[in-house]
């Protein structure tokens, strides 16, 4: 596929009118929504600005490449734009940008588009090109010249492939003359071929489109220039391409890890790394290289750690910042098992009100999805990958013990998130505890010291402190519902409800749905009263999400809105747990709107005298009600409370590298 397959000239804006960098980014998307390549401009835009906040996209040389891959993409393109007096792009060199590629690519583009996108960008590393594209005055010149530009390099590639086949020809044959076996080279070094300086490098920026391949070309053009081998690795939208053998990285005399995302690292253990992101590798390739090769860098250990990083990169992240990224690695890792445990409860529920409780397919459904299955990881899960992005693998199994002891004592995942934060600080505290010890003894830390004194700590802290706090936290919550009375029923049902919200499955949603379920088994149906306010209460947080991530989407991010979909289905079902990723997130902004619709709704059964004979099941029970509308109303009432008070309150989503 040729690039101008993708570079349309009906987009094309040979005079872009812009003055900032707002305004011709709201210019560019225009072209492309004119055009119908976009489904949704606001979508495509919301994540075009969620690329510049990783880093700007004005890559310096004059040059700026906004772009995103979402849902809102209907076909793959790329607008070519030109401002003859330049604007302020935030650019790498400070310096205003004169052409524009802004690049629109779906969710699902195949691998002919992103190798063609990949092409684009590693040709504008050439300055004399760029140079000829500022001097045309048509979208029909720029397309002759990314045409014959594509040819050139085309021919370039093939003449490269049909050496490197050569010299492969000739190292089989000397082996084959001297009885040896033949030595495949895996990948194309770039350099000096008489050179002893050889140095390795990886490149990878979040949407794998644009930055990783310019970094690429601009480290093997300056290693080229600088006589220098180098072999270079891609974290692409295709996965990793040219992955670097064993063999290259001993052979290194240092790493370059040019990244804004996460790339493999424990390969690299005892050599010296330097880890920059991915503009660096663009702009300061030369740099990077020369510090590879002289072995100026720190050396990076697998033992369980984060990496120190050289100081142009260190501390570049707020303490906010690294809290939001370990809680995202917890929550992006239970998401599935809340849909997909969620959605097996939700079915088993409809089938129990056909067939009964005793039909297989209930059992089945309920035994995967339930407490014994999807569920009963959810905690453990969240508690082990927060520890794990804090403290790497080490941290995983004692963050996934105390997630684990967190949920059998009813700690729930305020507990889990604690468990988490502590197993991922006291992995890199025992790495600082045993940096002493002999180098002879190295290969067991990770294997025996790390995860002994880990869970050994974290066990002990979670069954002495967690346990007992929230333990005891959820008995006199039980006792004091059960000395409130029946006295004032709206108002225990405002506290019932509200406390359904409170922490999604921990002590106060249980001390609760305890004490509905006391009463309920002890008096009979008479008392669904507190039934009916306490699944209300837990039916309001996912219900919220569900209608605020739909309504309010410019407050969250594509992830969230899919999972936000899933809600609709948990909390017609009674499955509070659906909201607890976002819960997790952000949890003043999540738990507080949620009690309050939450305590609206348990406040309104008890006003309206409802009563609901059933523990569970959600709107596949409402009919059981002796007000069953007004049941429905009083869920419906206190989720759109909550969802209009989060989704007015909830900021824009911040992105974290």
């Amino acid at each position: 596929m040729r690039i101008t397959d993708l570079m349309i000239q009906e987009t094309m804006i040979m005079d872009l009118q812009a003055t900032t960098k707002d305004e011709a980014i709201d210019e560019l998307i225009a072209s492309l929504n004119k055009s119908g390549r976009i489904n949704d401009p606001v979508l495509f835009k919301e994540m075009i600005y969620k690329r510049e906040a990783e880093s700007s996209t004005g890559i310096g040389g004059g040059i700026a490449m906004p772009h995103a891959k979402t849902s809102a993409v209907n076909e793959p393109t790329v607008v070519f734009a030109k401002s003859k007096n330049g604007l302020d792009f935030a650019a790498l060199d400070d310096e205003p940008a004169h052409i524009f590629f802004m690049i629109a690519a779906p969710e699902g583009a195949g691998n002919t588009h992103l190798r063609t996108l990949a092409a684009l960008s590693r040709l504008l590393i050439d300055s004399d090109f760029i140079a000829q594209l500022m001097s045309a005055d048509t979208p029909a010149e720029v397309s002759a010249l990314f045409d014959a530009k594509q040819e050139e390099a085309a021919e370039k590639e093939a003449a490269k492939e049909k050496a490197k086949a050569e010299k492969a020809a000739k190292a089989a044959k000397a082996a084959s003359e001297a009885g040896a076996a033949p030595q495949q080279t895996p990948g194309i070094i770039v350099g000096n071929e008489n050179s002893e300086d050889f140095v390795v490098a990886v490149t990878a920026c979040p949407t794998g489109i644009a930055h990783t391949f310019m970094a690429e070309d601009a480290l093997k053009k300056k290693a080229q220039e600088m006589g220098i081998n180098i072999r270079v690795e891609t974290n692409g939208s295709e996965g990793a391409q040219n992955v670097l053998t064993a063999d290259e990285i001993a052979r290194a005399k240092g790493v370059i890890i040019a990244a804004d995302k996460n790339v493999e690292m424990a390969r690299f253990d005892g050599k010296p790394v330097l880890q920059r992101p991915v503009s660096d590798g663009i702009r300061k390739s030369e740099e990077l290289i020369r510090k590879a090769v002289n072995g100026d860098a720190p050396i990076y250990r697998s033992e369980g750690g984060n990496v120190k990083e050289d100081g142009a990169s260190a501390n570049k992240m707020s303490v906010g910042s690294k809290i939001y990224k370990d809680l995202m690695n917890g929550i992006s890792h239970m998401l599935p098992f809340v849909v997909g445990g969620g959605i097996l409860l939700a079915i088993s529920f409809l089938i129990e009100q056909l067939a009964g409780e005793d039909n297989p397919l209930f059992q089945l459904l309920q035994t995967i999805g339930g407490g014994t299955g999807a569920f009963h990881f959810l905690i453990p899960v969240l508690a082990g990958f927060i520890a794990m992005s804090i403290g790497d693998r080490p941290a995983l199994m004692p963050g996934m013990v105390g997630g684990l002891m967190a949920v059998n004592s009813n700690a729930g995942f305020l507990g889990g998130l604690a468990a988490g934060f502590l197993a991922g600080y006291v992995v890199i505290g025992l790495r600082k505890l045993l940096r002493g010890l002999p180098k002879a003894i190295d290969g067991l830390k990770p294997i025996l010291l790390y995860p002994v004194l880990g869970l050994l700590i974290v066990g002990a802290i979670s069954y002495y402190v967690f346990d007992p706090i929230f333990g005891s936290l959820n008995t006199w919550l039980v006792d004091a519902l059960g000395n409130l009375g029946t006295g004032n029923a709206v108002l225990l049902g405002l506290l019932l409800g509200g406390m359904m919200s409170i922490d999604m499955g921990g002590p106060f949603n249980k001390a609760a749905y305890t004490f509905a379920i006391g009463v309920f088994t002890s008096s009979g149906n008479t008392d669904g009263a507190w039934m009916a306010a306490v699944m209300a209460g837990g039916m309001v947080p996912p219900l919220a999400i569900a209608l605020a991530s739909t309504f309010f989407k410019s407050k969250f991010t594509e992830q969230e809105r899919k999972s936000g979909l899933t809600n609709y289905v948990l909390g017609l079902s009674f499955i509070t747990e659906g909201a607890i990723p976002f819960a997790a997130a952000d949890p003043l902004r999540v738990l507080t709107s949620c009690i309050i619709g939450s305590a609206v709704a348990g406040g309104l059964t008890q006003l309206w005298s409802i009563n609901v004979p059933a523990p569970h099941g959600g709107i596949f029970v409402a009919a059981l009600a002796n007000h069953a509308l007004l049941f429905l109303l009083a869920v419906a009432i206190g989720a759109v409370i909550s969802g209009l008070i989060l989704g007015l309150w909830k900021k824009s989503p911040t992105v974290v590298k």
